[in-house]
């Protein structure tokens, strides 16, 4: 299991980094560089906790607070994310969701990565608090809601952002029992994968998005 693990935890990171430097270095559009931060922050975020979770298979050491703290580092990583799939999302579908709902964005993301912040989520003793665990992921969950249904609007609009919805949906359906249950049920930890290709499938619809978008160019 360690190594397949491993493997899969080591080829995702490699794929979502090289990938959002390439959509970088290609970026024509403002699209285009929004696609690549988000997949460069995702992969440089995700490094923090899958890094210290591959090495605590092979070495001998306390990963603990190696653990704990690559956790705290993705949940803000990935609030940023989700933040960067909304400003994609006006710009790719040319639609202003409006002064409130980009207030609503940034609200939700602050107040998530404050309550990221709080000693009481005992990051640095990797704890499994429950209650602090589903405190601090309810204004994620809602963030995550509302990008989900601002790409469900557009579904029919383009063929490769059609599904992001549903990636965006099973993403967090596969994370929130791991993000408040996985302390006490570890086998919960496994839906992390799923969820990781969830990510995965994100990040090719940018290489299509951007493959397609200089072919029109041509």
């Amino acid at each position: 299991m360690k190594y397949g693990e491993s493997t899969f935890d080591i080829l995702y990171l490699l794929f979502a980094v090289i990938s959002g430097i390439i959509l970088l270095i290609r970026a024509r559009e403002r699209s285009e560089r929004y696609m690549g931060l988000a997949a460069l922050i995702l992969g440089c975020g995700d490094a923090f906790h899958l890094v210290p979770r591959v090495l605590n298979y092979f070495v001998e050491g306390d990963f603990t607070a190696a653990l704990g703290i690559g956790k705290l580092i993705t949940s803000i990583t990935m609030t940023v994310f989700y933040v960067l799939l909304y400003y994609l999302w006006q710009e790719y579908f040319h639609d202003d969701a409006g002064s409130k709902m980009t207030m609503m964005i940034w609200g939700l993301a602050a107040i998530r990565c404050v309550l990221c912040l709080f000693p009481q989520n005992g990051w640095l003793t990797n704890s499994s608090d429950v209650t602090w665990a589903i405190i601090r992921n309810v204004p994620f969950v809602i963030l995550g809601a509302i990008i989900c249904y601002l790409y469900f609007k557009k579904k029919h609009w383009n063929d490769i952002f059609r599904p992001m919805w549903i990636y965006i949906l099973l993403s967090f359906l596969f994370y929130i029992p791991v993000a408040v249950g996985a302390g006490i049920v570890p086998m919960l930890g496994m839906l992390m994968l799923p969820k990781t290709v969830c990510y995965i499938l994100m990040i090719v619809a940018f290489l299509k998005a951007q493959n397609r978008n200089h072919e029109m160019l041509m």
